[in-house]
């Protein structure tokens, strides 16, 4: 019997899941935000990106189509900015289909030892931005039957040492996630979230820096290695995606086997 021969991979533009569809990105300027505006754009969704700062957005903005990019400067823990973005959104394109709310900070310290303003900082930023971005959006999800994709991570799913700020961050992004899949799936608004593991982004410079560090890292993800922000990217843009249409409250570990684990060291 003769072999069958692999096809080749489609090209993203080929894809095309995301063409006359309207998407926004919050912490678009770098990382997963950049790397989700970037392939949701060459999949041929108009694109909307914000982050705290003009400045931020520049390099993102000058990667994609002119006219088919929105580039907005939006502090995420303020809801009249968080609105303001979702209308500008719509007023350009004329509806909305997908908000990705990944804008998120990260403390280290334990709880004796960060500020309170830290605390105030991260659940700003973390948590409320997550809320401003879904009740801004949802009225006009509603309408397009659109979904929600939220920036967890696998520190939402577990803890962490020196991290518990950021733990209860991510813990509660994760719960809100399947809430809001819980009282929306009957009207056609999904859900999701995703939890990436070490992910090499302006916000882990210092671990990809430190070889000792790293090699600790490597040692407890099954693939050995940490991931780029265009393999989170790629998870995003399936679950906001039609692909993905039988699929909401899932917080999906993008881990490289981390969650696999008990926590019991290798063998041999």
């Amino acid at each position: 019997m003769a072999q069958q021969q692999s096809q080749p991979r489609p090209k993203l533009e080929q894809l095309h899941r995301f063409g006359g569809k309207v998407v926004i990105v919050t912490g678009a300027g770098s990382g997963i935000g950049a790397a989700t505006a970037r392939r949701l754009s060459q999949e041929g969704a108009n694109v909307v990106i914000a982050d705290i700062t003009d400045d931020k957005l520049a390099a993102t903005r000058a990667d994609l189509p002119a006219e088919r990019t929105l580039a907005r400067a939006t502090d995420v823990s303020k809801f009249d900015q968080v609105q303001a973005l979702v209308e500008a959104a719509v007023q350009k394109f004329g509806r909305l289909d997908v908000i990705h709310n990944n804008a998120g900070v990260v403390v280290q310290g334990k709880v004796d030892e960060a500020s309170l303003d830290d605390w105030a900082r991260i659940l700003a930023v973390n948590v409320s931005g997550v809320f401003h971005g879904a009740r801004a959006a949802i009225p006009h999800l509603l309408k397009t039957k659109g979904s929600i994709v939220n920036t967890s991570s696998v520190s939402g799913l577990g803890g962490d040492w020196d991290l518990s700020f950021y733990n209860a961050s991510k813990g509660a992004v994760a719960n809100f996630t399947r809430a809001l899949a819980l009282d929306y799936g009957k009207h056609g608004v999904r859900v999701n979230a995703v939890a990436p593991s070490l992910t090499f982004t302006g916000m882990t410079q210092d671990i990809k820096n430190d070889p000792k560090l790293l090699a600790k890292f490597a040692e407890r993800i099954p693939l050995g290695r940490g991931a780029e922000p265009e393999e989170i990217a790629a998870v995003v843009a399936f679950l906001a995606s039609a692909d993905a249409g039988f699929i909401t409250g899932v917080v999906l570990p993008v881990d490289g086997g981390v969650s696999a684990s008990n926590g019991q060291p290798a063998q041999g």
